[in-house]
């Protein structure tokens, strides 16, 4: 009896020995097959977590990872926690961050051939825009921000800013007289003051209060930026004259673009397309999402006619002669494509 517990003993301790052994080179294969990656960047994006340029980036740097097979691992931070994008922009300059996603109006700054893409009333719609992005116009203008040391990689949906108000806007008469809060922007201001009416740079955080103690009758912005904030309660009728369609970037830092591989270059430019058509559809979605809660919140909802909307874009031409100046034969290429 004794003896057959012995070789139960021994039998268990060469189990344990053995376990250990396959164990041990599991784990280091396993360790090998998940090598660290040759590249680890920093990706800035200044949105929440859950907002569609977020997803998209996020989307972008797992198409990356998968496609360099682990060899390049981007980082998003979301929330701004790189800084604000005037800062990132900075930054990529000298490659202290690696990738972003900025608005088109915040590069504007640093490359004001730029601005003509976000001239008011530019584009009829956003199947025209999106034609001018995807085609032979847009990869010109990706290549513009290379003069301030960055590399453009895709373009990302933003939506369409429109008016809405505390009193309904049917034609441009409607507009005049009106005071209208804009974001902080001279061409913003321009446009609302060449319709007749009367800008008021306002921070975003405090349109709500501005609304409610009569300090504005009217403001503009996008659905989902209007249905988040609960403009909607204090400003209730929202009129789709689609004056500004401002695309935002992915981006990447010409230091850190010039260290890759032309391969790993091709891979890049081949997963910030894929990651714009993924963040155009979560747009897209968010956006009906939006439209649909502040309906259901009894708001009326006005959509300009042809006729009235070319009267606002006819009202623009001082507002594209100081923008745009030396680039009036690309603004009418643009309006014609």
């Amino acid at each position: 009896m004794k003896k057959y517990g012995k070789l139960i003993t021994i039998f268990i301790c060469i189990f344990v020995v053995v376990a250990a052994i396959v164990g041990a080179v599991f784990l280091r294969g396993r360790a090998s097959a998940e090598k660290e990656p040759e590249f680890v960047f920093l990706y800035a994006e200044n949105q929440a977590e859950d907002y569609p340029t977020t997803i998209g980036d996020q989307y972008f740097a797992k198409l990356v990872y998968k496609k360099t097979d682990g060899r390049i691992k981007i980082l998003v931070k979301y929330n701004a926690e790189l800084g604000k994008e005037s800062e990132v922009i900075q930054q990529m300059k000298y490659g202290g961050i690696a990738f972003a996603r900025v608005s088109l109006s915040q590069l504007a700054e640093y490359i004001p051939e730029m601005n003509v893409l976000q001239m008011p009333y530019l584009y009829s719609s956003s199947e025209h825009m999106w034609r001018v992005l995807d085609g032979e116009i847009g990869d010109e203008f990706l290549e513009k921000p290379e003069v301030y040391g960055l590399r453009g990689l895709s373009w990302y949906d933003a939506g369409a800013r429109n008016f809405y108000s505390t009193k309904p806007i049917r034609s441009l008469e409607d507009v005049r007289g009106m005071t209208i809060r804009v974001q902080e922007s001279e061409m913003m201001a321009d446009m609302v003051s060449a319709l007749g009416a009367t800008p008021s740079k306002i921070v975003y955080s405090e349109v709500y209060s501005a609304f409610e103690k009569g300090i504005v009758d009217g403001a503009e912005n996008n659905w989902p930026s209007y249905e988040s904030m609960k403009h909607y309660l204090v400003a209730n009728y929202y009129t789709i004259d689609e004056h500004t369609r401002v695309p935002e970037l992915q981006i990447c830092s010409s230091a850190i673009w010039d260290q890759l591989s032309p391969e790993d270059q091709a891979i890049m430019m081949e997963c910030a397309r894929e990651s714009a058509v993924y963040e155009r559809q979560l747009w897209a979605e968010r956006e009906k999402s939006s439209r649909s809660i502040a309906e259901e919140n009894g708001i009326t909802v006005i959509e300009l006619s042809s006729r009235e909307k070319e009267r606002f874009r006819e009202a623009m031409s001082g507002v594209y002669t100081k923008y745009c100046s030396d680039q009036m034969d690309v603004l009418q290429k643009i309006m014609d494509y």
